[in-house]
């Protein structure tokens, strides 16, 4: 049973990590729900409830780093809040209509065409966009980065 349990959780966390880079699936929850379900297969004999208070905490700054990232590279490339709230709005289309590419695509064109919007000249309006794009990947590197660290810390608990 411990052993199928591993399978599991192991299979949902590569799913996990490839649905951070890939939004279109909750990458850390997957991640955490591998855990819960190695936890409920194995009558959670090695995983306590600080494990999971822990893990859940994890969680919740993963899940805001997708909030601040983009708004932390708009800003540092002197892009507006317009930019901000443009790539967010370019994130949800591009994933709709591009998948996966959307991530890349959709956060850029949606601030570049805010800003052009608002007024800014072109050359601002890019930097804005590249901005919050860098922001974007970045903030995949440190989700990223915390997952594995939650998946480590699991092997360790177990």
């Amino acid at each position: 049973m411990y052993t199928l349990a591993l399978i599991v959780a192991v299979i949902l966390f590569i799913i996990g990590l490839a649905g951070t880079v890939l939004p279109v699936l909750p990458g850390v929850g997957i991640i955490y729900g591998g855990m819960i379900i190695y936890g409920v297969m194995t009558k959670f004999e090695c995983l306590d409830v600080n494990f999971f208070i822990l893990q859940g905490i994890a969680c919740a700054f993963i899940l805001g780093v997708d909030f601040v990232a983009s708004a932390v590279g708009t800003k540092a490339f002197e892009g507006s809040k317009h930019a901000a709230k443009g790539a967010i709005i370019g994130t949800i289309i591009g994933l709709i209509f591009l998948g996966p590419l959307g991530i890349i695509i959709g956060p850029f064109t949606g601030a570049v065409i805010i800003e052009l919007l608002t007024g800014r000249e072109l050359k601002k309006s890019l930097r804005s966009g590249i901005g919050t794009l860098i922001g974007i990947l970045g903030g995949t590197v440190i989700k990223i980065a915390a997952e594995i660290v939650m998946i480590i810390y699991f092997f360790i608990k177990i």
